[in-house]
């Protein structure tokens, strides 16, 4: 029997490919793609406009999936607001998957060491498909901060420093094959998000060893980003930092690279280990 394969095509849409036909295989990646975007959306929730936009599904087909999703439990609805949150059973399912995949434990105080050490917020993300999720967000003691991330959040390989790190250290032939399922990158994120000045920012992301993001997802918010490889030199992980623009000069960027680098190593001994 041959199992369907999901590809995220872009955050908007699910594409179902087959060996044969698999009966209820479109429905299970549309339900799957809902329980992301519900799940990415963060402590406030989606409305239902907000997730019929972003998975380019229709109104009726997203109430009829998320009443679906909320009678198993997996996804609630807030009475007050309408918006649409993870349900209890994800929580259940969630710590019984933890057991296998969660490094959370292993990571959090290397993370908070980080945010100690450079002041600004520090965050763990890991690689899911052709995205990166956080996992971990410890805050800074410096006042001024970026909230553009935070546990749960998703973005495209590429976009946010931890994507942009990660990307930079797969093999050629997978970066070449992400730009072919994306070239809705630019469109979606700007064009500095399209494939040559993409391309170049990963260039320098290898010769530096650490990602910069210089304000291309919000504006005077700034990112960076090291990658944390597995025991066979994938790069699965990444630990990265945000904050103000003018916390990001160019002698501090290699302050806080090192810094970063140092921390990431730490976590890739740490985990090869395991």
């Amino acid at each position: 029997m041959q199992a369907a394969t999901v590809h995220i095509v872009d955050s908007k849409q699910a594409e179902v490919s087959v060996g044969g036909a698999v009966a209820g295989a479109q429905a299970v990646a549309r339900a799957a793609l809902l329980l992301r975007l519900v799940t990415s959306a963060g402590a406030e929730g989606a409305t239902h406009a907000d997730l019929a936009q972003r998975s380019a599904l229709t109104r009726p087909t997203v109430h009829r999936l998320l009443a679906a999703l909320r009678h198993e439990g997996l996804v609630d609805r807030d009475d007050e607001t309408g918006r649409w949150m993870p349900g209890p059973e994800l929580y259940l399912m969630g710590t019984v998957a933890a057991a296998r995949f969660d490094i959370t434990a292993a990571a959090r105080d290397i993370v908070r060491s980080l945010a100690v050490r450079t002041e600004e917020s520090a965050f763990l993300s890991v690689r899911r498909g052709d995205e990166t999720v956080c996992l971990v967000r410890e805050e800074g003691s410096f006042p001024i901060r970026s909230f553009v991330l935070s546990e749960g959040v998703r973005f495209p390989l590429g976009v946010a420093s931890a994507g942009l790190a990660i990307l930079a250290f797969l093999p050629p032939h997978d970066v070449d094959a992400y730009f072919e399922r994306h070239p809705e990158l630019a469109e979606r994120w700007g064009a500095s998000h399209g494939d040559r000045r993409l391309r170049t920012r990963l260039r320098e992301t290898q010769e530096r060893g650490f990602a910069v993001n210089p304000g291309l997802i919000v504006e005077g918010s700034w990112g960076m980003g090291a990658a944390v490889f597995t025991r066979q030199g994938d790069p699965q992980w990444a630990l990265s930092l945000t904050g103000v623009e003018f916390r990001f000069g160019a002698e501090r960027q290699a302050e806080l690279g090192r810094t970063l680098l140092a921390h990431a190593h730490q976590l890739t001994t740490r985990l090869g280990g395991r």
